[in-house]
């Protein structure tokens, strides 16, 4: 990715590592970073602030975001066997896949936090899955990207073909990613961004980039500049988190 915006923009790329998503928000937020490339419900978070921007977006598909996975051996078999001491991990709080997707999917089951499960925030899905085999967890709920990564060796998905299976998957988003950009960068590097970014994120670099375009459905287009509104269905699903994305805090 580096080497391909360094290519198309003819600027120097840096690349920075952060924790989680709300902090990617607050670097760019506050010029710390120039953009951040985020999923849907963290950007919808932060261009809500009114102090972010949606440089680039890419619309989702019908096809399910997240997936609640147990071990082989679990005797959840549905969502329905859960219980209110079932421990289910979740990503991040303003993760789209791995807390905001399955926390609507698990309300349409009837079931609500704290209530019908206990819920557990491990810092990250390898995290998660970390919770699931250690037993810190019955449930880890997660991208449906990752359990295609069973038996490869990636740390990011530690388990062989056959030692997980889901008990319920989420609906589609509207929006898969998105760029978000600093406000008060120059005009000359914004606009080398809006049109380097889609030039990058293509079918034609699809197996570069690899991860990076899994949430991009093959011959999707990007938006450019999206309108707030596109965002709005990320608010409604967040209202049922208990969670106000128009406030970063």
């Amino acid at each position: 990715m580096k080497e391909l915006l360094e290519a198309e923009t003819g600027m120097p790329v840096e690349i920075t590592d952060v924790p989680n998503y709300s902090a990617v928000i607050e670097a760019v937020r506050a010029g710390h970073e120039d953009i951040g490339l985020m999923s849907g419900f963290p950007s919808a978070l932060a261009v809500n602030t009114g102090e972010v921007d949606s440089l680039v977006a890419w619309p989702g598909s019908d096809a399910p975001v997240s997936t609640c996975l147990v071990l082989e051996d679990s005797p959840l078999e549905s969502l329905g066997d859960i219980t209110s001491q079932t421990v289910i991990a979740f990503a991040d709080p303003a993760s789209s896949s791995g807390f905001f997707m399955p926390v609507h999917m698990l309300h349409e089951a009837g079931l609500e936090a704290g209530e019908d499960f206990q819920e557990l925030f491990s810092g990250g899905h390898d995290r998660s899955f970390m919770a699931l085999q250690e037993g810190q967890a019955d449930v880890a709920c997660t991208s449906t990207i990752f359990p295609q990564m069973a038996g490869q060796g990636d740390p990011m998905f530690p388990f062989e073909e056959g030692e997980t299976r889901s008990i319920g998957e989420s609906i589609g988003m509207p929006i898969g990613l998105s760029f978000l950009g600093n406000q008060d960068m120059s005009r000359e590097k914004r606009e080398a961004l809006l049109e380097a970014i889609p030039v990058v994120f293509s079918d034609e670099n699809r197996e570069a980039l690899g991860l990076y375009m899994d949430s991009m459905p093959e011959g999707t287009d990007p938006i450019v500049e999206p309108e707030l509104e596109m965002f709005q269905p990320f608010v409604d699903i967040a209202a049922i988190a208990d969670v106000d994305i128009s406030d970063l805090e």
